[in-house]
């Protein structure tokens, strides 16, 4: 019997959620999924040393005193490899602090695709990834509209998902770990992957979209355990960390389809959100509220790591 990876694959895009260009290169993943802790991890890898002194080396070039130049250089370099070895999409990050400026992202998002463009690779390559706030569904209505596609990350509500829809985004990355961290953390469970809150809310926004033909991708990330993947096989698309997608490729056994079209007949109502709605949406759902609060804060600090970082290898 084929492995579960191999069954997940024939209904799911499997996408690598790792900027490890190595255990890409093995994984052989159909995209490839970054953010600033990854990039971070990367740049400290054996395998990131050369991409991260090409960058130091061009950033000295510059006058050494870019350091926000040298990281978007960085995130671009890491893109550009991974796009050597997966034959469909690279995901590259906004800086997390400019969640809350639509105009900044925007500037921002322009800027990462140039890059990419002069290193031969087209904007049809990448998916400029942006957190779930308003601003950046928001800028990303922009972008899209530009034919530039996103990756809107950081989602933990339905009505976050129906903000991104109504605004045309590509895709959507709701997160099934983190949700289940906060139910935990907050005195629930045991779960097991059929209760799993984060499993039932990717569910739920996959019957949404479905119900009323939605062609934004769901795209289910930020997993604890291989059980929550299979609870979700059929997804539209699963990025999946290095060591779980190991863990399946290991592992035998029947992997039944869980979502298809039929769960439309499951979908909640049809939501149209203004501003005011969605805030209030969103501030109704303590769940989404910190966790996009925490999230924003966490790719921050690893962003801000990374500069001070290669403002030491800078100055050295």
């Amino acid at each position: 019997m084929a492995s579960k990876l191999e069954q997940l694959r024939d209904m799911t895009v499997v996408v690598a959620d790792t900027g490890d260009i190595e255990a890409v290169a093995r994984l052989k993943p159909q995209d490839c999924t970054t953010n600033p802790t990854l990039i971070l991890k990367a740049v400290e890898s054996a395998a990131g040393q050369p991409i991260l002194e090409e960058a130091l080396a061009w950033g000295r070039m510059q006058g050494g005193n870019n350091v926000d130049a040298v990281c978007d250089r960085l995130a671009v370099a890491f893109g550009a490899e991974l796009a050597k070895v997966v034959p469909g999409r690279v995901s590259t990050e906004v800086d997390a602090d400019l969640s809350f400026d639509t105009q900044a992202t925007v500037a921002k998002a322009r800027q990462i695709i140039e890059a990419y463009q002069a290193k031969g690779i087209g904007r049809e390559r990448i998916l400029i990834k942006i957190a779930s706030t308003w601003e950046g569904i928001r800028a990303a209505e922009v972008l899209q509209k530009e034919g530039i596609d996103c990756n809107l990350t950081l989602l933990f509500s339905l009505a976050q998902a129906a903000a991104c829809a109504d605004a045309g985004a590509y895709l959507i990355s709701p997160f099934v770990g983190r949700i289940l961290d906060w139910h935990v953390k907050n005195g629930g469970g045991p779960y097991q992957a059929e209760n799993d809150p984060g499993v039932l809310s990717v569910r739920n926004i996959y019957a949404y979209y479905k119900a009323y033909d939605i062609k934004t991708v769901v795209m289910g990330a930020s997993f604890r355990n291989s059980g929550e993947i299979e609870a979700l096989a059929g997804c539209d698309r699963l990025t999946i960390s290095p060591a779980l997608i190991d863990e399946l490729a290991n592992a035998t056994g029947e992997l039944p389809r869980r979502l298809s079209s039929a769960v439309a007949s499951e979908a909640p109502a049809l939501m149209k959100l203004d501003e005011k709605a969605f805030r209030f949406a969103l501030n109704e759902d303590a769940m989404a509220t910190e966790k996009l609060a925490e999230g924003i804060r966490g790719f921050v600090k690893d962003l801000r790591s990374l500069k001070t970082l290669v403002s030491q290898r800078l100055s050295a």
